[in-house]
């Protein structure tokens, strides 16, 4: 066979030993999954649930200490102590006993009844104290260094050595101490696993599946009802509760894997491309070779390049909290979500704190509490992708704040009193509603960049409405609901100032969001 010629006549030698470079289609990640990987298939759903787990140990490290800071039932054993005394206060010591002994509660322990029974309110706030700084700086090592898994992974272990700890506690401040870095790691758990459960969902199905993961929550707290049971002692529960979080470092963390999005954001195409290829594998589908991953800023100019230069790895692109208040478009989404999310807090913690009792034990209260939520997560996932997530914050605000506002106009005996526990029931289950709601709603907001720590920043928030929520319930009556009516009202108000994120992507970059979102107001 003679071989090409070139137009001189001359022999083309170069011709036949080069092919041309393949094109291949650079697309997002919220386009990849939804064209080749499958949205929510058998790969999502084991991701999901194994990293929800997380929310479980949340709810463990968190309402432990409804058991260990209770204060137990007592009675006489001498004179002159009287059984038809309401408290231990003035009566003699060595005349009444604590029911279960002194190893029963913290308060058993310590003696935190009477004159010192504030320093029971003071470890709940500073261990949301704790919350509320480990949520912003574990928000943006999960953006930056350490990725969502490192984030979580972390977490997990400070959680599972400081519970250890705070049950070795020798005195009540050293106990204080412990709870307080507990609090710093707990923080994070819950913004590292959200994150990390969402990100590999498309975007029809991320909604319902964000929206779902407070039901682990809840679970954790039925459980916890069910382990208080069974370890009496306030020392062993803090063991018991610890040792789920050494579980789940060894048993689950090595099966997840890390975020896509996050991979991407960094530069590290090939690790994403790794994950995707997965993902598309165990739901059964096919990524083809001529498709690869690319910012969300890159797709919008460029849609086909070389696939050699495509899969290098690029510079990382990072964000802090800086970015997103130095850009309008972001720090108005921020101002509103950091409000939104500490009234919420207040009225969901302070409800939750001023619910008329169930008059049965604690243990079964805490598990009847827990299950209530349930409804409101459920109502709240099936609505939220037919009305949208804005009208539905605004509507599960407002529903809560009525009744709050009603609440606060019952009288305080006889039948009105029942009628205020009910308004109280209801406000709560709004407020759940919005209370898982806002996590996916904030998530939306913010690109992969900054999501984190603009999630940890609003949980922050949240943590501080949960340390004032037991002050405006000390005001007792009907004023706590006046301002529970008052926060959820507001917070609706809000809500109205916040864009709808129903089927819009989620962006990688600051400039990927600012061109994505000009484009869809110019649509």
């Amino acid at each position: 066979m003679p071989a090409p010629t070139s137009d001189s006549g001359e022999p083309n030698l170069r011709s036949p030993l080069i092919k041309k470079s393949a094109e291949v289609e650079k697309v997002c990640i919220d386009e990849m999954l939804q064209k080749y990987c499958g949205e929510f298939g058998a790969y999502q759903l084991r991701h999901f649930v194994l990293t929800c787990l997380a929310w479980a140990l949340e709810a463990f490290h968190t309402m432990v200490m409804i058991f260990a800071d209770r204060e137990p039932d007592w009675r006489c054993v001498a004179e002159p102590c009287s059984d038809s005394a309401e408290t231990v206060c003035g009566l003699q010591p060595g005349s009444w006993e604590w029911i279960g002994g002194t190893s029963s509660s913290t308060v058993a322990e310590w003696g935190l009844v009477c004159g010192e029974k504030y320093k029971v309110g003071l470890v709940q706030a500073l261990f949301f104290a704790g919350c509320m700084i480990g949520a912003g700086i574990f928000g943006h090592l999960s953006d930056s260094s350490l990725g969502r898994k490192g984030s979580l992974t972390v977490v997990c272990i400070l959680n599972a050595i400081f519970g250890c700890l705070t049950a070795l506690s020798p005195n009540y401040w050293a106990y204080v101490l412990f709870r307080l870095v507990t609090g710093f790691s707990t923080g994070g758990v819950g913004l590292c696993a959200f994150v990390l459960a969402t990100e590999p969902i498309g975007p029809t199905k991320r909604g319902p599946a964000g929206m779902s993961t407070f039901y682990f929550f809840s679970i954790g707290i039925g459980l916890l009802s069910g382990v208080a049971y069974i370890f009496r002692s306030w020392r062993t529960l803090y063991f018991a509760t610890s040792i789920p979080s050494m579980l789940f470092l060894v048993f689950v963390i090595p099966f997840i894997a890390d975020s896509p999005r996050w991979y991407l954001v960094r530069g590290k195409v090939d690790e994403a491309m790794k994950i995707m290829r997965k993902i598309a594998e165990s739901n059964g589908t096919n990524l083809p070779d001529g498709v690869i991953l690319a910012l969300d800023e890159e797709t919008n100019n460029n849609h086909n390049a070389n696939y050699k230069e495509g899969i290098e790895v690029k510079e990382a692109v990072s964000g802090n909290l800086i970015d997103v208040i130095r850009t309008p478009l972001t720090r108005i989404r921020l101002l509103l979500a950091v409000a939104i999310n500490f009234l919420c807090s207040v009225v969901y913690y302070g409800l939750s704190l001023n619910v008329v009792n169930l008059q049965t034990n604690l243990y079964l209260s805490v598990l009847l509490n827990a299950t209530a939520e349930m409804p409101a997560f459920t109502l709240t996932a099936l609505l939220l992708d037919k009305f949208g997530r804005k009208p539905l914050a605004i509507g599960t605000l407002w529903f809560s704040g009525f009744f709050c506002i009603i609440g606060s106009l019952m009288r305080s005996y006889g039948k009105w009193k029942v009628v205020r526990m009910v308004c109280g029931v209801l406000g709560i289950f709004g407020m759940a509603g919005t209370y898982n709601l806002l996590f996916i709603y904030t998530m939306e907001l913010f690109p992969t960049v900054v999501r984190n720590a603009a999630l940890g920043c609003a949980t922050q928030a949240a943590q501080m409405g949960a340390i004032l929520a037991p002050f405006v319930v000390v005001l007792g009556g009907g004023l706590p609901f006046v301002v529970f009516g008052i926060c959820g009202t507001v917070g609706g108000l809000l809500a109205f100032y916040l864009p709808e994120t129903l089927h819009r992507p989620l962006y990688d970059t600051m400039a990927g969001m600012e061109g994505g979102e000009n484009a869809w107001r110019a649509a």
